[in-house]
């Protein structure tokens, strides 16, 4: 009997492990399809909600988050870039990348898993981020994934224009913060069982499984 799953995602589509976490979680899904069957719900969490907008250059950003020098900084996108090549996504990280500010892609999201196109849009919004380096928080490359995603643009700018989703963001952001969440990627199945952080397909392969076996 084929075990069914339920998964939040707790991310961030400026996040580029997230990225990383969702293709190896789906890659693990794939593969064990034979045992189960799982049910994405991505949840928002804001790496940086103060994050202006145009957004800060990531050398800039990742020095002063972390105090990180320029040559560490390269290094871990070197190694950020080859991690998202292994499993087909192509990342576009220079020392010319900038970060922004994301709140209205959750809002768009929000509407999104209602229109039933979550998982497409969430998709094109980590493209337009880290594939393209356009900016998530303009409301024109918003309403470009949405359509991109299969999403109707005419609904998606009404959403963005109307701040619709905003408090409910907001609510949903605070419940994962009150569940002990303060790092992304957090794949929480079943509300109980939790996975931090882009791992291997083969780790998130064994937990799905130990996780369906055991009802």
């Amino acid at each position: 009997m084929t075990a069914h799953l339920k998964i939040d995602f707790v991310s961030d589509i400026a996040c580029p492990w997230c990225i990383i976490g969702l293709r190896a979680l789906e890659e693990a899904l794939a593969r064990a399809a034979d045992a189960l069957d799982a049910e994405i719900v991505f949840q928002p969490f804001e790496l940086n909600p103060a994050m202006p907008a145009g957004g800060q250059n990531i050398g800039e950003h990742i020095a002063e988050k972390y105090g990180s020098t320029p040559e560490q900084s390269a290094a871990n996108r070197a190694m950020i870039v080859d991690r998202a090549a292994d499993l087909g996504f192509t990342m576009a990280m220079t020392e010319t990348t900038r970060i922004y500010n994301t709140f209205d892609a959750h809002r768009l999201l929000h509407w999104a898993q209602i229109e039933g196109g979550q998982a497409a849009l969430k998709h094109a919004l980590f493209t337009a981020n880290f594939t393209d380096n356009v900016d998530p928080g303009d409301h024109r490359v918003l309403v470009d994934a949405a359509t991109k995603a299969g999403l109707d643009p005419v609904a998606a700018e009404e959403v963005l224009r109307s701040g619709r989703y905003a408090d409910e963001v907001r609510a949903a952001e605070e419940l994962w913060r009150a569940r002990g969440i303060n790092a992304v990627p957090a794949i929480v199945i079943n509300d109980r069982h939790l996975i931090s952080g882009g791992q291997p397909v083969e780790v998130f392969e064994q937990a799905l499984r130990q996780i369906a076996a055991a009802g």
